[in-house]
């Protein structure tokens, strides 16, 4: 039984305010930004920033500000609805449909991971795709994907060039940029705050129209995303 009485964590409130700011926010946002939302002096909301952002449960984004981290989704494993659980029937799904190893990719302190994937079970041939495999987020269709849905800009021109054209078809495509011969397609899944993951295929060749491919991860992004929430 809670008692009603005992005295809150001032600290630890507030901890847990940034979250629901942050989630609620649908952008990263800079120091000064939660800071005026807790209604604390700067170097307050900075403490508060780097204790959370040591736990991972929030990342600081390459242009300064603030956003929900990969660390949530550890903590989330035992919630009903989590996102590896809710992925594995859709993916399993895509895969069978498209014939390609189909998963969901999280944006991870800055580099794109692998948390989920699946393989066909009845292609003649597919590419691995790991769990727990990482790499640059600017690198492959799907961290490009999960970069284009958010209104920032690129390090470089070539991925600029990348986002522009990912932004302008709704999904990435990438070949050989992570593994030699291996190609991408992703697109990004929206759900509530800023897009931390992107639905993908990886394959070797295929006869499908990457239109196809991209419209088939699109519908299952957002069956997703509708049922993370």
């Amino acid at each position: 039984m809670v008692d009603s009485k005992a005295p809150a964590s001032q600290t630890l409130s507030r901890g847990i305010r940034v979250l629901e700011i942050l989630a609620a926010a649908q952008r990263p946002l800079s120091v000064d930004e939660i800071a005026a939302e807790l209604g604390v002096h700067r170097s307050i909301a900075y403490r508060m920033l780097r204790t959370l952002e040591s736990h991972r449960l929030i990342s600081r984004q390459a242009a300064g500000g603030y956003a929900p981290g990969a660390g949530l989704v550890v903590l989330a494993q035992s919630v009903e609805r989590d996102l590896h659980t809710v992925s594995l029937p859709e993916l399993a799904s895509a895969a069978e449909d498209l014939g390609m190893t189909t998963f969901v990719a999280i944006d991870d302190e800055h580099e794109c991971v692998t948390l989920v994937s699946v393989e066909p079970r009845h292609a003649p041939a597919t590419v691995m795709q790991r769990p727990g495999t990482r790499h640059s987020l600017s690198r492959g269709a799907p961290g490009v994907a999960i970069l284009s849905a958010r209104n920032e800009p690129a390090d470089d021109p070539e991925t600029e060039r990348a986002l522009v054209e990912a932004r302008r078809k709704g999904y990435a495509v990438s070949r050989g940029e992570v593994l030699p011969g291996v190609a991408s397609v992703a697109v990004p899944m929206h759900n509530r705050g800023p897009v931390k993951a992107a639905v993908a295929v990886v394959y070797v060749t295929s006869d499908r129209p990457v239109e196809e491919i991209a419209e088939r991860l699109a519908t299952t992004a957002k069956a997703i995303g509708e049922l993370v929430g």
